[in-house]
């Protein structure tokens, strides 16, 4: 029901949706009092919401607190074993190499599922079932982070196959 459409870039997402700067030129341009983000990009960035409170444009979506809290998944597994949660068996902290990636797999045992620690809706996530499909997981969730929530951080954690579980945001 959009009466108004702005180009915020080119397609590539870090040109584009992911371009604070445009975004921001946008809702000046047309004077919005209120963003929802989506999912995904900056839905979940906690720097985008400071800038629309500091405009005072109206953020849909959650607070900095928690967005910093459970928009990261390595800091909301800490927060939950810190609350003595159950969380899945993996690595939680950052994977910097694939070497490293390797030898996490090979210490949770496989299948294992390398995810971005900014992710959502499944971008950035990869399932490997040995040593060859982490290297190439490593490479592919890396890259797509990054172009898709600029920030290419990994965590590796134990692949569940066929899960039965509440997920709440």
């Amino acid at each position: 029901m959009a009466d108004e459409a702005v180009c915020v870039g080119p397609a590539p997402t870090n040109k584009s949706y992911l371009n604070m700067d445009a975004i921001m030129d946008a809702i000046r341009s047309t004077g919005a009092q209120a963003v929802h983000p989506g999912y995904g990009f900056l839905s979940e960035n906690k720097e985008f919401a400071r800038r629309l409170a500091a405009e005072g444009v109206m953020f849909i979506g959650p607070d900095t607190h928690a967005i910093q809290a459970m928009g990261d998944k390595i800091e909301s597994k800490l927060i939950a074993k810190a609350a003595k949660v159950n969380t899945i068996p993996g690595f939680d902290g950052v994977v910097k190499t694939v070497e490293e990636a390797v030898k996490i797999a090979q210490d949770i045992g496989y299948p294992v599922m390398i995810k971005a620690s900014a992710g959502g809706g499944g971008k950035g996530m990869r399932i490997a079932w040995n040593e060859e499909e982490t290297r190439e997981g490593f490479r592919f969730s890396s890259q797509e982070a990054a172009s898709s929530f600029g920030d290419d951080r990994l965590l590796i954690e134990k692949f569940i196959d066929n899960p039965r579980h509440i997920e709440i945001q």
